[in-house]
């Protein structure tokens, strides 16, 4: 009736496991197979977020199962169950993108509210999509238990008339073929060979760039985070982690006790050198959260502004993922970011080691050009900034990899959502020189903070990606290349200044400055506050509508709860 360890006596599974009261609960164990010993060992979660909705969640179960072999192989016991993803890919460019980002928190909820309500001691997270690796890493730091997450892989690049190809190429053919610069018959051959196996999207845009901060912020095993999902070794990082889970158990290491300030500035560093994704902006400050730890984007630019950019991955760059694992992965670009003073190497991570302690017997690859030396980089800035003005007091955010000017000026063009600016876009009902703006798709007001990668795409495959910009309060995709500022704030629907724009108004962005403004007075800028109403979200019922309720700004990541900085008492000491 009772554990044989002293372990379990300080684990939240003796509340169900433990003590004659507990038969019934121990029945129920009993009735999916579990012997004595089994039921009095530490329970571990084992999460993922596998479905059929698109490739990269697709090989998660697989992975689950090596992972329980690992946990049973360390001596405890796996209790496997599975939750929620919305892929950006199929919710690209219609009403479905507004699930995307609250699938966050509901990922996050739905895994604290398992783990909560069957006691269990510990957590492995895999995840393979862009909402779901923050929603899961989030819930690991809120629930505060020993944790590891675990990426799913990336896709392997396609091949389309002998060139490599991802779905980046897909959504840009798009407006290629709307301007008679690609045939039919090639788009229907393109959308068939880019994505030629199980995994999330290749290059360096949102699953990708979590992925990398999952090993920089010391949540996953180094390493683990770049293989490719079809990849065998994967197997092998996945039974290694669940016996390591064991080992954290014991040792009671906590996620708090690894995301620190400087955990987190780590991952900033390790997104603004891969180029990566402007999303971690968001998710970021909304995993710092969940720790009690301020952290806005502001913070983020801070760190993005400060760190070279070095890796010369997709969008802005040549190679994918698939190509930096074989090279080195992530750890050669956390080694060469330690080695010039812009990691810091004495944080915890999931290993029991410091990062400076993995990365010590990590060697530079100089037989590889997909990471420059941080004394050498590609820029010596990241390759995301951030930007703030009068447009933008609450800050907004632009990538700049690859991109040959980092200042833009022109005369708005307004749109009260995005579908009236992708048809203006597809009819070619613009002119060079525009800044296109997107209002009403913020977190609140769209709800939702729909990515905007339909109309990018488009664009770029007009051949205008770098002749026009486009500001919105929404987000814009990992994959987004071309001159486009995102997470705008405040948001229109908060009354902020991006809904006070009018056509014709003169912005100026500048990401060498870090500024973001619009030619007009304060005075004028008032008195338009004044006469303003903000148009109120279509979602009147459902989650939608408990989403708009709730969420806080971009800027501290979209928040739908006060975090630990409101905790009395956090679940681990239950």
């Amino acid at each position: 009736m009772d554990a044989r360890t002293d372990l379990k006596s300080r684990l939240p599974s003796r509340h169900v496991t433990e003590g004659p009261e507990r038969a019934p609960h121990r029945s129920y164990y009993y009735a999916m197979g579990l012997t004595k010993q089994q039921i009095h060992q530490p329970f571990v979660g084992v999460a993922s977020c596998w479905n059929e909705a698109a490739p990269c969640n697709i090989a998660l179960m697989r992975q689950a199962q090596a992972v329980k072999k690992g946990v049973a192989a360390g001596g405890a016991t796996p209790r496997e169950f599975c939750t929620i993803t919305v892929t950006d890919g199929i919710a690209m460019g219609h009403e479905g993108m507004k699930s995307s980002l609250p699938s966050r928190e509901v990922i996050a909820d739905s895994v604290e509210l398992t783990i909560r309500g069957h006691a269990y001691d510990a957590l492995v997270g895999i995840a393979g999509c862009d909402k779901s690796l923050p929603g899961m890493m989030m819930a690991m730091c809120r629930l505060n238990v020993p944790s590891i997450f675990i990426y799913g892989g990336s896709i392997l690049p396609g091949s389309f008339k002998g060139q490599p190809v991802t779905i980046q190429d897909v959504f840009e053919a798009v407006g290629r073929h709307s301007v008679g610069d690609l045939s039919d018959g090639d788009l229907d051959e393109l959308e068939q060979v880019a994505c030629p196996s199980a995994g999330a999207c290749g290059a360096q845009f949102t699953a990708n760039t979590m992925a990398t901060v999952s090993e920089a912020i010391g949540l996953a095993l180094p390493y683990s985070a770049g293989a490719p999902a079809p990849y065998e070794i994967r197997d092998r990082f996945c039974m290694t982690a669940g016996e390591q889970i064991v080992e954290l158990i014991r040792r009671n290491i906590r996620p708090r006790d690894i995301v620190t300030r400087e955990a987190l500035e780590n991952a900033a560093a390790a997104v603004a050198a891969t180029g990566g994704s402007t999303n971690a902006a968001l998710h970021l400050p909304a995993i710092a959260s969940e720790c009690g730890i301020a952290f806005d984007l502001f913070d983020v630019s801070d760190v993005f502004k400060r760190t070279p950019y070095i890796a010369d991955l997709k969008p802005g760059g040549r190679y994918v993922a698939k190509d930096l694992f074989e090279v080195g992965g992530i750890p050669l670009i956390l080694k060469t970011l330690l080695d010039h003073g812009f990691l810091h190497g004495d944080c915890m991570t999931v290993t029991g080691r410091t990062m400076a302690q993995n990365l010590a017997s990590v060697s530079w690859n100089k037989a590889q050009d997909v990471v420059r030396p941080a004394n050498r980089p590609l820029l010596p800035t990241g390759g995301v900034v951030g930007l703030k003005g009068n447009l933008a007091p609450d800050g907004a955010i632009v990538k700049i990899a690859g991109m040959e000017s980092i200042t833009f000026t022109g005369p708005a063009r307004c749109f009260d959502g995005e579908e009236a600016c992708f048809e203006a876009v597809r009819k070619r009902r613009y002119k060079e020189g525009d800044v296109l703006v997107i209002r009403y798709e913020g977190p609140q007001g769209g709800p939702g903070m729909r990515e905007m990668l339909a109309t990018t795409a488009a664009l770029y495959g007009q051949g205008t990606g770098g002749k026009v910009a486009l500001i919105t309060d929404g987000r814009f995709s990992g994959a987004t290349r071309g001159f486009c500022v995102g997470h705008v704030g405040p948001e229109a629907a908060a009354g902020g200044p991006i809904g006070l724009i009018q056509d014709g108004d003169i912005i100026e962005i500048d990401a060498e400055a870090g500024t973001l403004n619009v030619k007009l007075s304060k005075a004028e800028l008032d008195a338009r506050r004044a006469a303003f109403k903000p148009k109120r979200t279509t979602a009147t019922s459902g989650y939608l509508w408990k989403y708009a309720q709730q969420v806080g700004p971009a800027r501290t990541g979209a928040l739908t709860h006060p975090g630990a900085v409101a905790e009395k008492k956090c679940y681990a000491d239950v």
